[in-house]
């Protein structure tokens, strides 16, 4: 009897190859949708050590648009709305130096974008706004690496934060 009429008696290469790219993809599942409960709960238990507002009473949105974006907070309540207020006009003077320190302390300095944002001081005009319900953040840049630093962390931010957050 040659090889070719033995039956198999293992695994093929083609089988093999096939079962790992199925061992991986189910290993992987659950990243494709975004963030997962556990991680968003991990962020939203370091944003109370960084946000003096309650997440729970607040709402986050990240609105993209060409040249940069918005990043509003928003809540119906006047002592969040203070505190929100205080928060971010904090965090515009920070971010206008460049220093993105809180959001690495809340997502991780692997956050998509963040690298790019912490090395553009001066290239990101960063201001802030009251809103009648909150505070705004707006950023811009004539950067496109910059632009898309700024919508992946917009990305991030709103797969982190969950329901606390929306795209705009």
């Amino acid at each position: 009897m040659t090889q070719a009429d033995r039956p198999s008696r293992g695994i093929t290469r083609s089988r093999a190859a096939a079962v790992w790219l199925a061992v991986v993809a189910v290993a992987l599942g659950p990243l494709a949708g975004g963030c997962t409960g556990d991680r968003q709960a991990e962020v939203a238990e370091r944003g109370r050590s960084v946000m003096p507002f309650d997440l729970d009473r607040t709402t986050h949105r990240f609105t993209k648009n060409p040249g940069g974006g918005e990043q509003t907070v928003v809540s119906g309540e006047p002592g969040q709305i203070a505190l929100i207020r205080q928060h971010l006009r904090q965090e515009a003077e920070r971010f206008r130096a460049g220093d993105f320190a809180d959001p690495a302390a809340i997502h991780g300095d692997a956050m998509p974008g963040l690298a790019a944002l912490r090395a553009s001081a001066g290239r990101i005009t960063v201001t802030y706004a009251d809103t009648p319900d909150g505070a705004r953040i707006t950023y811009a840049t004539t950067d496109p690496a910059l632009e898309q630093a700024l919508h992946q962390w917009f990305d991030a931010q709103v797969s982190d934060h969950g329901r606390h957050a929306t795209p705009g």
